[in-house]
């Protein structure tokens, strides 16, 4: 009697199904999640902790115990930590997933090629590398186990094929009006919007594992990846911003980089432009929509092992790259999490 338990699992759906269905009705139920990676420093992190079922004295012992990680409480439901994970996380996952899929089909190191050299460039390939130095059902789980982000993934798959579809048609007017409507929707609402953006520029330069040459300069690029991104957050009513109480680095890293492309309205008219006239990454799009449909089959059917297939498969190919792209990565983190400290202290200003 008074016996506490928790989980730090990614997904609280099930967690507490289970501790419902095999916890005596007298054991307080108050359970965690630290909303960043195993390498990231948990001081002044989101950490959310949730009341299910326990008194206010047994989340105070939970709190106090959990005080040595220094991170920021964040109280929420079940249900809410689930929509929020899945908001923030899930979308973003199945493209940078995708990504990598796509260029272990066409058998591409994106590094050594200038059209993925530079810029948004570089954060999209570091982004891809530090997924897949993780284990596989991290990923798995978050997808294929919240009922949220089922739904998410699903609708990215959608998204993807249809803007690449009006791409393969040389579409541009119903290309432009189709995204400028998603920008509208997504970032309009946002009162953040005016204000300084998640991403410093200077990051995107910074921070690189490809060099472009004065043979093969750094040349446009059609971002379907980040354009069907914003396409689904906008089909579904969703507002990354809503959730800036659970940012982390990383999701700052995933958010700019997309804002960083739509606050720009000359870069997203180049970029719509290219997806339009320039044929030469037809291929990679081809198996970037292959490889998100992919994904979103194996979550709709729920096949964990189809997955780990998918995911082992491709991150044995990038294997020889992580170790570069941990130091690459993890510098950075720091200078987002700086970044992300200066705004905060400007706030409270």
């Amino acid at each position: 009697m008074g016996a506490i338990v928790g989980g730090q699992t990614s997904c609280k759906s099930p967690e507490i199904e289970a501790f419902e269905a095999h916890l005596p009705s007298d054991v307080y139920i108050v359970s965690c999640h630290s909303l960043h990676g195993p390498g990231v420093d948990p001081q002044n992190q989101p950490l959310v902790l949730i009341q299910h079922r326990a008194p206010d004295e047994a989340l105070r012992k939970v709190e106090i115990v959990l005080s040595c990680l220094k991170s920021k409480y964040v109280h929420l439901t079940a249900q809410e930590h689930d929509r929020i994970t899945a908001d923030t996380q899930a979308v973003t996952h199945a493209a940078f997933l995708s990504m990598g899929k796509a260029w272990h089909a066409n058998r591409q190191y994106p590094w050594e090629l200038s059209r993925y050299v530079g810029g948004i460039e570089n954060v999209k390939m570091n982004i891809m590398l530090r997924i897949y130095s993780q284990k596989w059902h991290v990923y798995a789980g978050l997808a294929i186990l919240n009922p949220e982000a089922r739904k998410q993934v699903a609708q990215y798959a959608k998204s993807t094929t249809e803007l690449y579809k009006l791409m393969l048609e040389g579409n541009f007017d119903d290309l432009k009006a189709r995204i400028y409507g998603a920008r509208d929707r997504v970032f309009g609402a946002s009162k953040s919007w005016a204000s300084r953006p998640l991403l410093e520029p200077s990051i995107l330069t910074a921070f690189s594992l490809g060099t472009p040459t004065p043979e093969e300069p750094a040349r446009p690029n059609n971002h379907l990846s980040l354009l069907a991104m914003v396409d689904c957050w906008a089909a579904l009513g969703i507002v990354p911003y809503d959730h800036m109480l659970c940012s982390t680095p990383l999701f700052r890293l995933r958010l700019g980089v997309t804002e960083h492309l739509f606050r720009n309205t000359e870069m997203l008219d180049e970029t719509l432009r290219t997806a339009v006239d320039d044929k030469r990454y037809r291929s990679d799009d081809l198996e970037f929509t292959f490889a998100a449909r992919g994904w979103a089959e194996c979550v709709t059917l729920g096949h964990f092992e189809t997955w780990e297939k998918r995911f082992v498969s491709t991150q044995e190919f990038f294997q020889p790259r992580f170790a570069d792209a941990k130091k690459v990565g993890d510098e950075m983190m720091k200078r987002v999490q700086a970044s992300m400290d200066e705004a905060l202290k400007m706030e409270g200003k």
